[in-house]
């Protein structure tokens, strides 16, 4: 079976649990964080929604540089849920066309991530794809699940069923 087939199932099973997510990120807590030092519940779905969109561009590129010339690259900033779904339905949508057309071969290539020119890491893009994109998704998804725990936002069930949903 080739790489992308394996890894199709469970992009389809991630996605959709992300989606699920992101659907209940109230726009009137968009600021809030459980502490000073956290980042605020928009922020961090922001960075969740915008993924799937790295992923995308992995697969068309060598490698990207988030800091070229020591400047960040901007990135999209939604400002309420509706913003936040779309942006993420069109990063599921590309990164899922992606990798239904990815080869073995472009998956076993070497893909890397800069900072101003300098590589923080390269490794296999099948390697990015599970660690860097989806596992780190996964991790921060979860948060977001806490910080719904703590607002009294029903918590989605996603692997099992939650406290909230237990169907």
């Amino acid at each position: 079976m080739p790489i992308n087939q394996s890894l199709l199932p469970e992009f389809d099973h991630e996605m959709a649990n992300t989606r699920k997510t992101l659907e209940r990120v109230p726009d009137n807590k968009w600021d809030w964080k459980p502490d000073p030092k956290s980042t605020a519940m928009g922020a961090l779905a922001n960075h969740v929604a915008t993924m799937p969109l790295w992923a995308s561009d992995m697969f068309s590129t060598e490698s990207f540089d988030f800091a070229p010339g020591g400047k960040p690259v901007s990135m999209p900033n939604p400002k309420n849920r509706a913003e936040l779904l779309a942006l993420f339905d069109q990063g599921a949508k590309a990164t899922r066309k992606a990798l239904e057309s990815a080869t073995d071969e472009q998956l076993l290539k070497q893909w890397a991530l800069l900072q101003n020119g300098a590589t923080v890491f390269a490794m296999p893009r099948v390697a990015v794809l599970r660690g860097m994109i989806m596992n780190h998704l996964i991790h921060h998804r979860a948060q977001l699940c806490v910080y719904f725990r703590l607002n009294g936002i029903p918590v989605p069930a996603l692997y099992g069923p939650s406290a909230d949903e237990q169907n």
